[in-house]
C-alpha cells in the first residue's frame, strides 16, 4: 500500500504463445521468466497483492513457487493471441476484488518477458502515477534513431518508397525528434482508468523513461541478447 492506496500486481502469462513455445517458462540465468518477476516483486514494498493471470498449470505452479499467487485460471475466452491487456487486467482485478473482499486502487502490469527490470523501476512507476495524478504511467525507452519512422521504407511490388513522405527531407539524424517505445518493464494504471475508461492509457498518461539496455522478449534472438547483456553486467 502507498498513500493509503491498495496496489495489485498482475503478471499476464498465458501458455499459448506462438512465437516462442511456453515463452513465460523459458529461462534466463537459469530462472524461468515468470519466476524472475516474483523475485523482483519481493523487493517492492508498495505492493499489496501479486497474482499471475494464466491458463496453464505449469506456469501457475512456477509462479506460485516464486511467490506469485495463482488463485484462478484465465478463462479460454481470454487466452487467445488477439485478447487485449484491458480485458485480461479487468478480469484479474474483478476476480481478486471478489476473492480478497477489497478494492484495489492501482493495478500494475508486470510482463514476465522483461527480465532486465529492477525493483526501483516498478516503485518509481507507481510513485509517478500518484504524484502526477495520471490515469496511467508506462515505462519507455528511447528508440535508436536508425529505427525512427522517418527513416523507414516500404516496398510495394518491388517499388521502394518512404514509410512517411517527410522522410525524404531527413539528411542528418539531428533533424529527428526523439521517439520512444514500450519496454514492458511496468505499467501502472488507476482502477478508474481501467474500469471506467476501459483503457490502460486513459486520457493522461505519464512516461517514465528508463535508461540503459532493456529487451522485451519475443524471439529466440531477444533471449540471447538478454543473456549477453546480463553476462556483461
Amino acid at each position: 500500500m502507498i498513500n493509503g492506496l491498495g496496489v495489485l500486481v498482475v503478471v499476464p502469462a498465458r501458455g499459448g504463445s506462438k512465437g516462442m513455445l511456453l515463452k513465460n517458462l523459458r529461462k534466463v540465468n537459469g530462472i524461468p521468466l515468470v519466476a524472475s518477476v516474483g523475485n523482483i516483486i519481493k523487493s517492492i514494498p508498495e505492493i499489496d497483492r501479486s497474482i499471475v493471470s494464466t491458463d496453464h498449470e505449469e506456469i501457475a505452479s512456477v509462479a506460485e513457487d516464486a511467490g506469485i499467487a495463482a488463485p484462478f485460471r484465465r478463462p479460454k475466452g481470454l487466452s487467445g493471441d488477439r485478447v487485449g491487456d484491458v480485458e485480461v487486467l479487468t478480469h484479474a482485478l474483478l476476480e481478486m476484488e471478489m476473492i480478497d473482499g477489497v478494492t484495489y486502487d492501482i493495478i500494475v502490469m508486470l510482463q514476465s518477458t522483461s527480465p532486465l527490470r529492477k525493483a526501483e523501476h516498478v516503485s518509481d512507476t507507481i510513485q509517478m502515477l500518484i504524484d502526477g495524478a495520471w490515469d496511467a504511467v508506462w515505462t519507455v525507452s528511447e528508440t535508436d534513431s536508425k529505427s525512427h519512422p522517418l527513416k523507414q521504407l516500404i516496398v510495394n511490388n518491388n517499388s521502394l518508397d518512404y514509410y512517411d513522405i517527410n522522410g525524404g527531407r531527413i539528411i542528418a539524424r539531428q533533424q529527428l525528434k526523439p521517439i520512444y517505445h514500450r519496454n514492458g518493464i511496468a505499467y501502472a494504471i488507476t482502477r478508474k482508468c481501467l474500469l471506467s475508461k476501459k483503457s490502460i492509457k486513459g486520457d493522461m498518461t505519464g512516461a517514465l523513461v528508463i535508461k540503459g539496455d532493456h529487451v522485451s522478449i519475443d524471439t529466440e534472438r531477444d533471449l540471447d541478447l538478454v543473456e549477453s547483456i546480463l553476462s556483461t553486467r
